[in-house]
């Protein structure tokens, strides 16, 4: 089958999870004899950022700098695709959806960000990416949260057919490497500064940090501002492309995954950070979450921490300890959480999805 996908990007990791996402799983397709043609908008901060120049095999990466220029390429490349996709964040999303609307192509919108889309609109508030019609108009609506948020996007925003697809790992990046120096910790957070994380980071990195001043403490990310609460045993790395990831997982005794508030309160949304730290054989601290028991088990594959205590106490395990938590989720992880198995549920949500929208078309023919 022929993919194209109108996306945020594929091109830089820079202060997203979008990009990493879309890597493993075109890279998947790719290898299972698909073909993708990823549309992005070229914009300065992931230019200057830039981690990948080249797709996989014959898929191809169109960058452009106006919509209207690239119009006509778009509306080939949609009538020539089997699977048209449009993401959340997208910038031309709006323009994106009006144009493989016309196509014979699968409709297909993948909400990568839904606890902020369904935020956004319990407050009245305007998603640039989704228009008037909400997502009504598409066969197939993915979301990288499942749960409530399915039934939200069914009700709220008129989605007609709605499916989980969830974050996953490419074991080809992320993998148990060898320690480095620059990266050394006790405790690791990769991570972009956000702000509704802040209270998070407070109680489970930075408090463990002021109350053990002789261990060491590790920040991987951008935007974190100057008035962050730095002290003498925190250090930064500003950005972390994907290749330094294994390092810097292997580097840490351990690592903490923090989730953002409107996503934790709607549960089932597993941080592509948690399956990468985990296939990178981190030991793995997370805060915790509706749903977080079906994707590992807490106590045997991550230790759950709910204040500052917890963290200090997870510290004090051992290493054999944590040793034999990471492992065990390491093999969860490449068990059911990598971009193959996530590449073959998107394969199969198609596949039902184009059955439905021909028999809906037949139907449609038959009543006329």
């Amino acid at each position: 089958m022929k993919f194209v996908i109108f996306g945020l990007t594929i091109s830089s990791s820079w202060g997203n999870n979008h990009a990493t996402l879309w890597r493993g799983l075109c890279r998947c397709l790719s290898q299972k004899g698909h073909r993708v043609t990823f549309f992005e908008h070229d914009v300065p901060y992931y230019a200057g950022a830039r981690d990948l120049y080249e797709m996989p095999g014959n898929d191809e990466l169109v960058l452009y700098e106006n919509w209207y220029d690239i119009a006509p390429r778009a509306l080939r490349e949609a009538r020539d695709s089997d699977v048209a996709i449009v993401t959340s964040y997208c910038p031309d999303a709006i323009a994106a959806t009006d144009l493989i609307l016309g196509s014979r192509a699968l409709h297909v919108f993948y909400d990568l960000d839904t606890p902020v889309t369904l935020s956004r609109h319990a407050r009245g508030e305007v998603n640039f990416y989704i228009g008037p019609r909400g997502l009504s108009d598409y066969d197939l609506v993915l979301s990288y949260t499942g749960g409530g948020a399915l039934d939200a996007l069914r009700d709220d925003l008129g989605a007609r057919l709605v499916a989980p697809l969830y974050g996953h790992v490419d074991p080809e990046h992320h993998h148990p490497s060898h320690p480095r120096d620059a990266f050394r910790s006790d405790l690791s957070y990769l991570g972009t500064y956000a702000e509704d994380r802040h209270a998070s980071l407070e109680e489970l990195f930075i408090e463990p940090a002021k109350q053990r001043p002789h261990m060491r403490f590790l920040i991987g990310g951008p935007l974190y501002p100057d008035a962050f609460p730095w002290r003498r045993n925190i250090h930064s790395v500003r950005h972390l492309p994907p290749g330094e990831h294994a390092a810097f997982f292997a580097s840490s005794r351990a690592t903490l995954n923090v989730t953002g508030p409107d996503i934790a309160r709607m549960g089932w949304c597993p941080s592509g950070r948690l399956f990468e730290a985990a296939a990178c054989e981190a030991p793995v601290l997370t805060d915790s979450w509706d749903g977080l028991e079906t994707f590992f088990s807490p106590g045997a594959e991550v230790l759950v921490v709910r204040n500052a205590n917890d963290v200090l106490a997870a510290l004090d395990k051992s290493d054999a300890e944590l040793k034999t938590m990471a492992r065990a989720a390491r093999e969860r992880v490449l068990a059911e959480h990598t971009s193959n198995h996530r590449t073959e549920e998107l394969l199969a949500l198609v596949s039902d999805a184009m059955d439905r929208a021909r028999g809906s078309r037949l139907q449609m023919a038959t009543e006329r």
